[in-house]
């Protein structure tokens, strides 16, 4: 008897609501939990088929579920351990998870259902989908933000540089931009990329198509930025003369391998980087943040100026004089006219039309190149491709 005792005040302050129903799915037994969760009390429900506690079409077909669990013992018949739906006495619905156990006593079977409310964890779900989509409109504003800020930015350097006359007055500006520059994107870089990693984690815990493409269109637009950054502080640290190369022996295929998944990240949809290495010898002596710049920068413009569902080839070669980078793509090409102005600081061919860039990129490889003693050539046509070469001695 004590221990009977127990069991029923166990059962009477469950936090979780029990239910027993006999082979018929009538209900013999009910604790307070369950009363609260459905909003009647014992006698307005013991004797009664529980299907009175589900809404449609659960409630029709309930019976035939118990019938089929009975001939099967296939517990998903009857949503054992999986997330249903309950009906209230006032008409409401709400989620539970439900469990079933079946238990043989006094020659008969009866059901026991455990229900577990997931109602405030619906809640919780709902505040936090709502919470993302607010992140995403903030993230998508402060990115027009920074896109007019940019733009802005461009067409200033692009009037005053037309206005200067002398070398010394124009250097004198890009000095200026470029401090400007520095402290005016890095703010906002930081945010969104932030923004975007934050996205990231709340979209993980659902469905988060919309969200998944925005963070990507943001991640494209803060490396776009930071690249237009990275242009400048490079140009302005080489007028300064603050560049120097800094020798270092590694292994250039592991290099090249390890920029390939790089930039494969931020390759257009079905764009392919293809690397290969030719020559049994891996290692070379360069400055390899030099050399990676120089190589980021002509992957990129094979991508930028290369259309969807197109291949980039990498290659390296090492041989008994050389060492040897080639980047080929079947892009927009460059017009015969403009080619003789390539490497020249600003400027851009006149067939990029709203494609983003400063116009500094190959100035920069170009002289980190020479720097460290190699040549830079290249081969092109209007709407065949282009290929950059990049060598070194050995």
């Amino acid at each position: 008897m004590e221990n009977a005792a127990l069991l029923k005040a166990i059962i009477e302050n469950a936090i979780d609501g029990i239910i027993t129903i006999d082979e018929r799915g009538r209900i013999e037994t009910i604790n307070p939990a369950a009363c609260a969760l459905f909003q009647y009390s014992p006698a307005e429900v013991i004797g009664k088929n529980v299907n009175m506690l589900m809404p449609s079409p659960y409630h029709e077909n309930h019976d035939g579920y118990i019938a089929r669990y009975q001939r099967t013992n296939d517990p998903h018949i009857i949503g054992i351990g999986r997330e249903v739906t309950g009906l209230k006495k006032d008409g409401t619905t709400f989620p539970f998870r439900l469990g079933v156990t079946e238990v043989q006593y006094s020659g008969r079977k009866i059901y026991n259902g455990f229900i577990h409310d997931l109602t405030r964890e619906k809640d919780a779900e709902e505040k936090l989908r709502q919470y993302a989509s607010k992140l995403e409109d903030l993230v998508e504003d402060r990115t027009q933000s920074l896109r007019d800020t940019v733009n802005a930015l461009q067409t200033a350097k692009e009037e005053v540089s037309q206005s200067l006359e002398k070398e010394k007055e124009l250097g004198q500006l890009k000095s200026r931009f470029v401090s400007m520059a520095s402290h005016e994107f890095r703010t906002p870089l930081s945010a969104i990329q932030l923004s975007a990693v934050l996205i990231e984690k709340y979209s993980a815990q659902r469905d988060g198509v919309n969200i998944a493409k925005h963070v990507n269109k943001i991640k494209s637009s803060v490396s776009n930025l930071t690249s237009i950054l990275n242009d400048f502080l490079s140009l302005e640290k080489l007028e300064a003369g603050k560049v120097e190369p800094i020798y270092v022996a590694f292994d250039i295929v592991k290099f090249a391998e390890e920029i390939t998944e790089e930039m494969q990240l931020v390759a257009k949809q079905n764009q392919m980087i293809v690397y290969q290495h030719t020559g049994t010898e891996s290692m070379v002596k360069l400055d390899p943040a030099l050399l990676k710049n120089c190589i980021i920068n002509l992957i990129g413009n094979a991508i930028k100026y290369s259309g969807q569902n197109s291949f980039i080839e990498f290659s390296t070669e090492i041989n008994e004089n050389q060492a040897i980078v080639t980047i080929r793509d079947n892009g927009i090409g460059i017009p015969d006219n403009d080619q003789k102005h390539l490497f020249e600081a600003f400027f851009r061919a006149h067939n990029t039309g709203n494609i983003p860039g400063t116009g500094l990129g190959l100035n920069i490889v170009t002289r980190y190149t020479s720097l460290m003693k190699g040549r830079i050539e290249f081969q092109s046509k209007v709407n065949k491709g282009t290929s950059f070469t990049i060598s070194f001695p050995q």
